[in-house]
C-alpha cells in the first residue's frame, strides 16, 4: 500500500496526530507524513490511500488546507480512498450551549475535508475522525494518539 498523510497545524497537536496515523499506516506499506504547504502534486500519483488532517477553527479547517482542497483537480482523486481527520475542542467538556448549538450547525473541519476529497472523486475509507486537544493550544487529550493509531487500523481493514 501507498499511503500519503497530509496535514496542517498551529501548536503541533494535528501534525502528532497525523505522525501517529503514518506510523501506524506504515506496517502495511509505503507512507509519506507531509505539511499542507510542502505537498507536491507529483506525490499525489499512485497512492491507494491519501489522507488529510487539520486544526478545527472556524468551525472548518484553516487556511492552507481549504486552500489544497480548492487546487486539486476536479477528477483528481477519482477512485482513490480517502479520510479526513481534525483536532477539536470538545463540546461536551467546554460545556456551552452556545457552542454546543454551533457545532451542531456548522460542523468541524474533518467532515468538511471529506467532503472536499469526495467532490474531488475520492471514495471515504472510513469515517472522518476528530480527536481532542484540551484548550485550544493543546495539548492532546490522554489517549487521542493511540485513538489515532487506532482509526489508521480501522482505514487499513478498508482497503
Amino acid at each position: 500500500m501507498k499511503a500519503l498523510v497530509i496535514f496542517e497545524s498551529v501548536y503541533g497537536n494535528t501534525e502528532k496526530v497525523a505522525r501517529s496515523i503514518g506510523a501506524a499506516l506504515a506496517a502495511t506499506g509505503e507512507v509519506q507524513v507531509v505539511p499542507v504547504t510542502e505537498v507536491k502534486p507529483e506525490q499525489l500519483t499512485g497512492l491507494d490511500l491519501l489522507v488529510v488532517g487539520s486544526p478545527t477553527q472556524a468551525f472548518g479547517p484553516i487556511a492552507g488546507t481549504k486552500e489544497f482542497l480548492k487546487n486539486l483537480p476536479v477528477h483528481g482523486l477519482k477512485g482513490l480512498k480517502v479520510a479526513a481527520f481534525d483536532t477539536r475542542v470538545s463540546v461536551t467538556e467546554v460545556n456551552s450551549k452556545g457552542l454546543t448549538f454551533m457545532v451542531g450547525m456548522f460542523g468541524y473541519a474533518a467532515e468538511k475535508i471529506a467532503k472536499g476529497l469526495k467532490a474531488r472523486g475520492g471514495v471515504e475509507a472510513v469515517a472522518p475522525a476528530g480527536f481532542i486537544v484540551t484548550d485550544k493550544e493543546g495539548p492532546l487529550k490522554d489517549g487521542e494518539l493511540d485513538r489515532a493509531t487506532a482509526w489508521a487500523k480501522e482505514i487499513v481493514k478498508e482497503l
